[in-house]
């Protein structure tokens, strides 16, 4: 469900993207319509890179985000494997091992981006 970015989603993308000057993407030029995808394909370097910035979430930003993708507005079907993969562990640890459980579902049941166009 795509959905326009609050100031809260753009304050979390600010955080864990402080390069990022706008919310638009460069590659379509729409909008960001949600926060971990263009943090994953157009701010991380690399897999490390998208662990280290989302260790930057506090447990309030953490809990947010998973509201967010059961309920279907933030997406992690444009996110690559290995990117969700990194953000699966971080719920794991700092979470619990069942809401990890639960994103693995989500990601395994959403479209990917290729199936929006």
């Amino acid at each position: 469900m795509a959905r326009d970015l609050s100031s809260h989603d753009i304050e979390l993308l600010k955080k864990l993207a402080p390069e990022c000057e706008g919310i638009i993407c460069s590659g379509s030029g729409s909008h960001y319509r949600s926060v971990l995808p263009p943090l994953a394909n157009h701010f991380a370097s690399d897999e490390d890179d998208f662990k280290r910035r989302l260790e930057l979430l506090d447990d309030a930003d953490i809990s947010y985000l998973l509201d967010l993708i059961r309920d279907g507005s933030e997406s992690l079907g444009c996110i690559p494997p290995a990117f969700v993969r990194a953000f699966v562990l971080m719920v794991a640890e700092r979470v619990d091992f069942d809401t990890a459980n639960e994103l693995i579902l989500i990601y395994s049941e959403e479209d990917s981006c290729e199936d929006r166009i």
